[in-house]
C-alpha cells in the first residue's frame, strides 16, 4: 500500500498542479450563431448542452427518440434565446437515422426566413460547426448474462452510429473549422463490473477517434475532435441503474454538460470531468492491482 499511497499522491499532486496553471479560455460569445447538432438532447446531459448552447444564442438541431419530449425541449430552448432551434427525432439503432439526422441539420442550420424566401431562386447551404455525439442506448447495470445480440445492438446505438455521423457531417465540419465533440465515459478508460457492453462500446470509441485524431492531424485538416470522458453523473436513469450498487457521489448534469461544450468550443482533444478523474486514470496503468482491488470493493453484489 506505500506504492499506492505514493503513486496516487504523485497523480494528485499532477492533477492539482494542472488544475491551478489552467486558465480557462472559454468566450461563450464564440458560440453565439453557432450551428450545432446535440444528439441525446430529449433527457439528462444532452438536454442540459441543448440549453447551454441556447443559453449563448445559437443554432440548435437536437434529436432523440421520443418526438413529444424532443418538442418540450425546443420550446425551452426557444425561452432561453437559441437563434433557431429545430428538432427531428430519430432512433440511432436503424442504420439509415444517422445519416438523416446530420442531413437535417446541415440543411437547415444558417438558414433564416429571408434566405428560406431566397432559396426558391437559388440553393442556399447550411453547414455545422458542432457535431456534439452524446446518444447512448440503454443497456442493464448487471453481471454479463451471455445475450450477445444486446452487445451488438448496443455497438450499433454507442458506437457505429457515432462514425457514421461523424463521417457524414466531416465535410461541412471541414469547410466550417469546427469540431466533433465525442461524449464518453471513465469506462471508455478503466472497465468496472456491471458495465461490460456499455464499456466495449466506450473503449471502442476511445480507439476510434484517437485514431481519427491523428489522421485529421496527419493531413492539416480543418475539424479537432474532443474527447469527454465523465464520472458518475446525476441523471435519472443512472441514478436509478447504481442504486443498490454503490454510494460512489454522482455529479451534477448541468455542470458537465457545461464543461462538454468548454472543451469543444476550445478545442481540446482530451478532457475530463470532474478533475478528481485525473490522478486515477494517470495511476491505472502504473498499479492495475490495487486499482482493481479499490473497485472490487465500491460496488456491492
Amino acid at each position: 500500500m506505500k506504492l499506492f499511497a505514493k503513486v496516487l499522491a504523485m497523480g494528485a499532486v499532477g492533477a492539482v498542479l494542472t488544475a491551478f496553471l489552467w486558465t480557462d479560455k472559454f468566450d461563450s460569445g464564440s458560440l453565439k450563431g453557432a450551428r450545432v447538432l446535440v444528439t441525446g438532447a430529449s433527457t439528462g446531459i444532452g438536454e442540459q448542452m441543448a440549453y447551454h448552447y441556447a443559453r449563448f444564442g445559437a443554432q440548435i438541431v437536437i434529436t432523440a427518440r421520443r418526438e413529444h419530449v424532443l418538442q418540450q425541449a425546443t420550446e425551452k430552448c426557444a425561452s432561453l434565446g437559441a437563434q433557431m432551434v429545430l428538432y427531428i427525432a430519430a432512433d440511432m439503432a436503424h442504420p439509415s437515422d444517422p445519416h438523416r439526422v446530420v442531413k437535417f441539420a446541415v440543411d437547415k442550420l444558417g438558414r433564416n426566413k429571408l434566405m428560406e424566401l431566397l432559396s426558391l431562386a437559388f440553393v442556399f447551404a447550411g453547414g455545422l460547426d458542432y457535431l456534439v455525439l452524446n446518444h447512448i442506448g440503454s443497456s442493464p447495470f448487471a453481471i454479463w448474462d451471455g445475450d450477445v445480440e444486446h452487445t451488438r445492438w448496443l455497438m450499433q446505438v454507442n458506437f457505429l452510429s457515432y462514425l457514421q455521423m461523424t463521417a457524414a457531417a466531416l465535410p461541412s465540419l471541414e469547410h466550417s473549422r469546427g469540431s466533433a465533440i465525442v461524449v464518453s465515459s471513465l469506462l471508455g478508460k478503466m472497465s468496472s463490473p456491471f458495465a461490460g457492453p456499455y464499456a466495449a462500446t466506450k473503449f471502442a470509441l476511445s480507439g476510434f477517434f484517437g485514431s481519427l485524431r491523428h489522421e485529421l492531424s496527419m493531413r492539416n485538416s480543418n475539424v479537432t475532435i474532443s474527447m469527454c470522458f465523465l464520472g458518475l453523473i446525476d441523471t435519472q436513469s443512472a441514478m436509478e441503474k447504481i442504486r443498490g450498487y454503490t454510494n460512489m457521489t454522482a455529479h451534477p448534469a448541468s455542470e458537465a454538460a457545461l464543461h462538454i461544450i468548454k472543451a469543444g468550443a476550445t478545442q481540446q482533444w482530451e478532457t475530463f470531468y470532474p478533475w478528481t478523474l485525473y490522478p486515477l486514470i494517470s495511476t491505472r496503468d502504473m498499479i492495475p492491482f490495487v486499482w482493481d482491488f479499490i473497485i472490487w470493493n465500491i460496488y456491492r453484489y
